[in-house]
């Protein structure tokens, strides 16, 4: 997991920080350290006319590993070096709790 710090450049809204709300404007600044489903986030526009920007830093650490509580999910995105072209190649997964298989599933 990531830690990640917020900076608000536009508008105003709320930050969803576990199943509190908080109120954001523009020059706040917020920073959530890594941590489980109790402080998952999220940003949302309360405004009907302006738009929230927000600047998103982080700690970029691979692989990472996200928890979606109010789906039931969990991704995994991990950087590896670069293929024979140069560019850097990315592995990323979407899954839900309680749905794995056996690894060797398929392979008999």
């Amino acid at each position: 997991m990531n830690e990640e710090m917020f900076f608000v450049l536009e508008g105003e809204g709320e930050m969803r920080l576990g199943d509190e709300r908080h109120p954001i404007r523009r020059g706040d600044m917020i920073a959530c350290p890594p941590s489980g489903p109790e402080s998952a986030h999220q940003f949302i526009n309360t405004s009907e006319t302006d738009e929230l920007k927000v600047l998103s830093v982080s700690t970029r650490t691979t692989p990472e590993f996200v928890e979606y509580p109010d789906a039931g999910n969990f991704g995994i995105v991990a950087e590896f070096g670069p293929g024979a072209d140069g560019k850097p190649r990315m592995f990323r997964y979407v899954g839900r709790d309680g749905e794995s298989r056996d690894d060797w599933e398929g392979n008999e």
